[in-house]
């Protein structure tokens, strides 16, 4: 026991002592490195370099950081520009270049040479899956079976709109079959759809206004005769409505004018807005859904400045579409009207509707202030001068 303990301590000794004079061994050599480059001339070394090896040792001295995406490009790569500035950028002797050398490059030879009429490369086969197997033909009773083999194509458009495929036909055919319990469809599935204008049957009777004898009636100022209705009737000449317009100036018991789809054209909108500058009894005026294009419906407007009776007016569904410019001269023409109450007109801009909106809105307080004031024994009146005294 002895003996093992005593080489044990031995063997840690020696060991000591190699390590020690490794160490030692490994100092001198550092410090006779650090030494010779101690005692290296920097100046003796830089002076013997010439012009491009100086170059490149700032290049390798220089301190970049080219992960760095803060940085300006100049300090995360190293400038290697030789070329002088040649001056302003030229477009056309830079396309000029870039089309030159675009030809000194030779094109990718093709292993397969082309020749017209040859395909090259392997040409496409469809492959048949071999677990594809064909449809079963259906196990149908035989009288159905028949029924089908025998049935024509239309009834066979009938049975697939009762099944519900409605995508192998037409959408008339497709209603069509479901509506009706006999066979409706008399096309198949092959015929070409066409387009059918749906004309919905008008319920309202003719307008039975006679044209000529409400003129004469209108010229004789018949006291009778309170309103005009010429709507929808189409065939009323256009000098036959200035001579309505002509009337009108001198008739003193008209209250209500419609000229409603009558094909109406600027010439009558012309003759109209001069009639509302003499007429003082028309109340209400309507011409929708006529020919009138925006000059004409402004020659109408432009009456409101001198008439001071109108309360209802619709011009709207012309046929031509109004643009920024006459739903501006509207609003000017309209707030210049203190008797207007009602504007027909669907405007497209929001800032002219709500402007005629406010100033119609403005008339109609003024017309129920008036109708107030005028009767003394409303509930309103007395209430508004109890709260004066």
């Amino acid at each position: 026991m002895f003996n093992i303990q005593q080489s044990s301590l031995s063997l840690i000794g020696l060991t000591s002592a190699v390590l020690t004079e490794a160490m030692d061994d490994f100092t001198a050599i550092r410090e006779k490195e650090r030494a010779k480059y101690i005692a290296v001339d920097e100046d003796a070394l830089l002076s013997g370099l010439n012009a491009d090896e100086i170059e490149q040792l700032t290049l390798e001295l220089e301190e970049l950081d080219p992960d760095n995406e803060l940085l300006p490009p100049s300090m995360r790569q190293k400038d290697q520009t030789k070329k002088a500035p040649t001056g302003k950028l030229n477009r056309e002797s830079l396309l000029q270049y870039l089309e030159d050398e675009a030809k000194l490059i030779d094109d990718v030879e093709d292993i397969v040479p082309y020749q017209a009429g040859v395909k090259r490369g392997a040409v496409y086969v469809e492959s048949k899956s071999e677990n594809q197997q064909p449809l079963r033909p259906p196990n149908l009773d035989p009288e159905l079976e028949e029924a089908l083999d025998n049935a024509s194509e239309a009834e066979l458009t009938d049975i697939a709109a009762i099944l519900g495929m409605h995508t192998i036909m037409s959408t008339d055919q497709f209603y069509s079959s479901l509506k009706s319990t006999t066979i409706a469809n008399k096309s198949g599935f092959s015929s070409v759809t066409k387009c059918e204008l749906k004309s919905t049957p008008v319920n309202e009777p003719p307008n039975p206004t006679n044209v000529e004898e409400t003129l004469q009636r209108i010229k004789d100022n018949d006291p009778d005769l309170t309103e005009v209705n010429l709507n929808n009737i189409k065939n009323i000449p256009i000098h036959t409505l200035q001579q309505y317009c002509e009337a009108l100036k001198a008739n003193s018991y008209v209250t209500s004018f419609s000229l409603v789809n009558t094909r109406s054209n600027d010439a009558v909108a012309r003759a109209v807005g001069d009639m509302l500058n003499i007429n003082r009894v028309l109340l209400v005026l309507n011409v929708e859904s006529n020919f009138m294009s925006g000059d004409g419906i402004k020659s109408i407007l432009e009456s409101l400045e001198q008439n001071d009776v109108i309360t209802h007016l619709k011009v709207d569904n012309q046929r031509s579409q109004f643009g920024n410019k006459v739903e501006s001269d509207m609003v000017k023409y309209i707030s210049q009207s203190t008797t207007l109450l009602k504007f027909g007109y669907n405007f497209r801009l929001p800032g002219p509707r709500e402007l005629v909106s406010d100033h119609l809105l403005k008339n109609n307080d003024l017309k129920r202030k008036s109708r107030v004031d005028f009767n003394p024994s409303s509930v309103v009146t007395k209430t508004e001068r109890r709260r004066k005294k």
